[in-house]
């Protein structure tokens, strides 16, 4: 676990047996960074809904400005439920359960981890997970 890993020089392998050390410290960093960026957005975005003057004479540009708030709002609140799933992921890191489909109990699949390191679900069984929403959807 006191591994160093630098992102830009290691990216995990099929050649290495799933969820080694390195392949979990990879991840755990990766999840963690990914967080604090996110963390580091909403202070910004704090400081400037603060700093912004909200008293614009102009009701064309007050509404502008209401407009623009309120879509960066709503994109804090989709990362802060982000920011659950990551913190999940790295519960389940810590537990010996990340990697694995939640519902089947294999392996996700490095790629797919890549690409969504709080994936929770093989391809295959998100993708049938999808199409029993959608056959729900169109009944």
């Amino acid at each position: 676990m006191n591994e160093r890993i630098d992102l830009n020089n290691y990216y995990p392998s099929e050649d290495e047996p799933f969820m080694n050390e390195r392949q979990k410290t990879y991840f755990r960093l990766k999840l963690i960074t990914w967080k604090n960026g996110i963390l580091r957005e909403a202070r910004e975005t704090l400081e400037n809904l603060q700093e912004e003057n909200a008293n614009h004479p102009d009701f064309a540009d007050r509404a502008s400005s209401e407009a623009d708030r309120s879509i960066e709002l709503r994109a804090r609140d989709r990362q802060r439920k982000l920011i659950t799933k990551i913190d999940s992921a790295l519960q389940r890191l810590r537990d010996g359960t990340y990697g694995y489909c939640e519902e089947t109990g294999e392996p996700i699949g490095l790629k797919r981890l890549e690409a969504r390191p709080i994936a929770t679900l093989s391809l295959e069984a998100q993708e049938r997970h999808e199409r029993r929403e959608k056959a729900y959807r169109d009944e």
